[in-house]
């Protein structure tokens, strides 16, 4: 079996490959029915943050069902912990990834900042999603695990967390949406994500408070 180390290469290297790769492919296939690239790029960032967030339920409730079992007749030299950990790495492919695309299918059909044709299903994007849950999934046997973060549209954009897209204002503040999400370890950015800045983007707020054009903020 792999170290820890190098299944964490491997699987950032996989990450990267799908943005470069599987994104690309998805792009091309929503294109032939959404002619609005900003629409597109939300639809396949919100489809990656929900691949990870299924993928890691799937982990977590996967990782219940081996350790009670494993429990049974567990007696060491390994603690229970690194024997479920060891079990659920050497036997990933019993995760059931159709389950996890068909949840997050199901979480983008309700989801109200993206909308498709009534006519057409995000199914159509079923391979880069179901390759997200796989890496996600994988990223959660590592110590520490690997998680994406979470943007929010009008956030102050980072130059440590994001690089902006070529369709940005490079003299914006702020986030006006994200096209993919940053790779994490722990609350340290190991791979770049990428956002589209613009001006008059809505400025984010964390209170009571209404969002507010970026003309009547101070930047």
């Amino acid at each position: 079996i792999r170290t820890n180390a190098s299944r964490r290469a491997c699987l950032v290297a996989r990450f990267g490959d799908i943005y470069a790769q599987e994104r690309l492919d998805a792009e091309t296939d929503l294109r032939s029915y959404i002619n609005d690239t900003e629409r597109v790029q939300r639809i396949i960032y919100i489809a990656a943050v929900e691949s990870f967030r299924a993928a890691k339920t799937a982990y977590r409730q996967f990782k219940i069902r081996v350790r009670d079992t494993l429990s049974l007749g567990h007696s060491g030299p390994e603690s229970l912990e690194d024997a479920v950990l060891d079990y659920i790495v050497r036997h990933e492919d019993l995760y059931d990834v159709q389950a996890s695309v068909n949840e997050v299918i199901s979480s983008m059909n309700i989801n109200p900042k993206i909308s498709f044709p009534p006519e057409i299903d995000f199914i159509v994007i079923s391979t880069l999603i179901r390759e997200l849950c796989r890496v996600a999934f994988s990223m959660q046997t590592l110590v520490p695990p690997l998680d994406v973060a979470f943007g929010i549209d009008g956030e102050l954009f980072s130059e440590t967390k994001y690089h902006r897209s070529f369709e940005s204002d490079f003299t914006a503040a702020l986030v006006a949406y994200h096209v993919w999400p940053a790779l994490m370890e722990n609350d340290v950015v190991i791979v770049k994500g990428e956002a589209v800045t613009k001006r008059g983007a809505l400025v984010c707020t964390f209170n009571a408070f209404p969002l507010l054009p970026l003309a009547s903020v101070p930047f």
